[in-house]
């Protein structure tokens, strides 16, 4: 059978589809921008018909409702990031985390959680019959291939507002059970208020990027921040987790041409993404842009290939030993591992690579110091002490890579805000037996 007759064939409402999820089932469902909320709110007012139905899901932004109270019978949540609308959700106990390297999220599937059923979202198929997973590829390449196997169920949601994305990012129609043609705008993110203190950790980051470097970025201010200071480089190129609006701006002023690139040369290489519509038109049939699955992009010894690779991440709390936490306030998870481990050991194999944890240096309208003698109790320890390499916040550089403990110390506290900095070096002189450089 052609893929029109099958298309034609498979074609049904949301409602429809969502009846082929029974109780019991695990459901991996897209993240971030890539969200199938049409599919979730059709799983949603199904709920009377399931009981303990496992969602798997990344980063929700707007179609959890399945995880808010009242729910739990119903559905439980499994994540391996945790979102602003899920934390309460496991902190009451009615969802989980798993802790996974984004690379891994697949083996997690194959080896431990196998799903029954993957939820897509893509774009409309081409004349060959494939459909683009557009703006999240991450996980949903293989949740499809992990349902199929298990003798699953693929809901698609197809919908002409998601670009069409190329690179390893196909499904084709005859993988797909259930297609529901739904079209609503994909869920945009505006570009951050960036503060003066991000504009000085931009600058400081920015600092340590030369011509031709590879770049790995994250989403937020500070990374915004970094890319208002790289308007007088030349040939840079990406290879990420994701990238924004600002990435689109520096491509457009050819900052960005991937030239110098000795892997996957005149290419973007990224997973997913997340930003305004000008982002999503940017992308859609876009050559250099080459979206794959999170097993390629994060894998640190595919990322590595690339020479002078910057990866550029974020911390909650780091420690006098130099171990940053990024996922967790206390015992308490506020997000999660990500990408940040995957692509600092990149930059650590990568020729010339460098990678950089940059963060403001205080917290709570400058009460706390991010920058502690001791993790908090139950803190999760992301990037270990071993494979951190620059520090930076508002008040400077640290570099850490291969430097004694002391001298960690040491560097650590001169970045740390002058109001902290007496109790730092009154801690220092104490744990270390040695004497503080006030």
């Amino acid at each position: 059978m052609d893929w029109k007759s099958l298309y034609k064939e498979r074609l049904c409402t949301a409602k429809e589809a969502v009846q082929k999820i029974k109780s019991g089932d695990r459901v991996a469902a897209p993240h971030a921008a890539g969200e199938a909320k049409e599919i979730i709110r059709a799983l949603v007012e199904n709920k009377d018909a399931y009981r303990d139905v496992e969602i798997c899901q990344m980063l929700p932004m707007g179609g959890s409702t399945y995880a808010e109270p009242g729910f739990e019978p119903h559905f439980r949540h499994i994540s391996q990031f945790i979102g602003g609308q899920t934390r309460e959700t496991v902190k009451a106990g009615h969802g989980d985390y798993t802790p996974c390297y984004f690379s891994q999220i697949p083996n997690l599937w194959s080896r431990t959680l196998p799903l029954n059923v993957a939820i897509v979202h893509v774009s409309p198929p081409d004349e060959h019959g494939y459909c683009s997973c557009g703006v999240s590829v991450d996980y949903s390449i293989h949740a499809v291939k992990n349902a199929m196997e298990n003798g699953g169920t693929v809901i698609a949601q197809v919908n002409k507002h998601m670009p069409r994305t190329l690179g390893e990012s196909f499904v084709h129609v005859s993988e797909m059970t259930c297609i529901v043609e739904h079209d609503e705008p994909l869920t945009e993110l505006s570009p951050p208020v960036i503060s003066d203190i991000e504009r000085e950790i931009g600058r400081h980051c920015a600092s340590l990027i030369k011509d031709g470097d590879c770049m790995q970025l994250g989403i937020g201010s500070i990374p915004d921040a970094v890319l208002l200071f790289l308007k007088d480089k030349k040939h840079l190129g990406i290879h990420t987790e994701m990238f924004s609006d600002g990435v689109v701006e520096l491509v457009e002023s050819g900052v960005i041409d991937n030239s110098a690139k000795n892997f996957n040369n005149g290419k973007m290489v990224a997973t997913f993404l997340m930003g305004t519509r000008r982002l999503y038109d940017f992308v859609n049939n876009n050559p250099v842009v080459y979206m794959a699955p999170s097993t390629y992009t994060n894998d640190p010894y595919v990322a590595g290939q690339n020479d002078n690779l910057v990866s550029i991440n974020s911390a909650i709390q780091i420690d006098f030993l130099g171990q940053v936490c990024a996922e967790t306030i206390g015992t308490a998870q506020y997000s999660a591992v990500g990408g940040q481990v995957d692509f600092v050991r990149a930059a650590a194999i990568s020729r010339g690579g460098r990678s950089i944890i940059a963060m403001p240096s205080t917290a709570a309208g400058g009460k706390i110091s991010k920058i502690v003698p001791f993790l908090d109790q139950g803190a999760a320890v992301t990037t270990s002490r071993n494979d951190v390499e620059y520090v930076v916040t508002e008040y400077g550089i640290a570099n850490l890579r291969y430097y004694t403990v002391r001298e960690r110390a040491r560097a650590l506290i001169k970045i740390a805000h002058p109001d902290f900095r007496d109790q730092l070096w009154d801690a220092f002189e104490q744990r270390f037996n040695a004497k503080a450089d006030r």
